[in-house]
């Protein structure tokens, strides 16, 4: 395993993180995993030197951080563990209970807590960007929430790069605690966040963390899977040609290289010094050892080249864009990869 620092802050964590969406109740999605599936997972990854744990509390409408520390909590000690939880979309029909308010701020973060069976979180992170709060009265919270010692650092996720440094300028003007963590979607198939916002965090010393590095699973090349058949967001976010024609073509780097499609859409993201971890969700311990062993490869040039060639500018991909984004045409082969 390899360790970083998380942007300019002295908290260093594992560069692959445990993504956990995909553990909870299979109420919330068939492809959930529950307790008893998810220990496995979670043990290994443990044992390969994982000290990150991502968690939200919208992931199966809190049984997921029920879940994942249930089992943490058997089998790790809490002090080893760097665990993110996040705050902001709907948990129930209350008008309340959703957005970045002081109140539901206040209120997630206690039932976090109890159902993590946790005294404090290492990051708090803003799901998304509330634009219906006042962000003074956002980060004003977060602010209350670290000096009560419920959580040691807050970090931000999928926003436009004008609301973080928006959120930024606020905590600097009232000298409170700023994001030391942004966690974004990028991979192969969407690559946006790379001309705006990787670069602002970069400047402001904030740790990148990223998510869906297999674009919701269409990198794998298994579009039959239960969770690309039954996952909303999949056919939202890449049901088009170029996504699709992205996938081709790091299926054929990874035939050339005789390793899976997963591995070689893993080291692009990992390869890129900018990145400072990686979430993993994986479905099994030999999904996870995909992600450890793409830690060591290396791309060639000719190899990012075809990984790349398809890729055209799109729409980002964040609450505002949702039902609205437009398709794109890819670039023509190379050798040695031409058909």
């Amino acid at each position: 395993m390899q360790y970083v620092r998380l942007g300019q802050s002295g908290l260093k964590v594992s560069r692959l993180c445990l993504g956990t969406m995909n553990m909870g109740s299979k109420e919330w999605k068939p492809w959930i995993f529950n307790e008893k599936e998810s220990e496995p997972i979670i043990a290994h990854a443990l044992d390969m030197g994982v000290n990150f744990i991502d968690l939200a509390d919208f992931y199966s409408t809190g049984a997921g951080e029920e879940v994942v520390c249930n089992v943490l909590r058997r089998i790790a000690r809490r002090d080893e563990l760097v665990i993110t939880t996040k705050v902001g979309y709907a948990m129930s029909d209350d008008i309340n209970a959703q957005g970045h308010s002081r109140k539901h701020i206040f209120d997630a973060i206690d039932a976090s807590l109890k159902r993590m069976g946790m005294d404090y979180v290492d990051i708090y992170m803003l799901h998304y960007f509330d634009t219906e709060t006042p962000v003074e009265e956002t980060m004003g919270a977060l602010n209350d929430i670290v000096l009560a010692g419920k959580a040691r650092y807050i970090g931000v996720s999928t926003m436009y790069t004008w609301q973080l440094a928006k959120i930024l300028q606020v905590c600097d003007k009232n000298g409170w605690a700023r994001p030391i963590n942004m966690q974004l979607q990028l991979n192969c198939a969407y690559r946006e966040e790379e001309r705006e916002m990787i670069p602002f965090c970069m400047d402001q010393g904030i740790g990148v963390s990223v998510f869906s590095p297999l674009a919701r699973g269409i990198l794998t090349s298994d579009l039959q899977s239960t969770r690309n058949q039954t996952d909303f967001f999949t056919a939202e976010m890449y049901n088009d040609q170029a996504s699709r024609d992205i996938a081709h073509s790091v299926a054929k780097v990874a035939d050339a290289r005789g390793c899976l499609p997963a591995q070689v859409a893993q080291a692009w993201v990992l390869q890129k010094p900018e990145v400072s971890s990686m979430l993993v969700g994986a479905d099994s311990p030999a999904q996870f050892d995909s992600a450890l062993a793409a830690l060591e490869m290396q791309l060639t040039a000719e190899e990012l080249y075809e990984i790349e060639r398809n890729y055209t500018p799109c729409d980002l991909i964040n609450d505002y864009t949702a039902g609205k984004r437009i398709a794109r045409s890819p670039r023509p082969a190379q050798a040695p990869f031409i058909d």
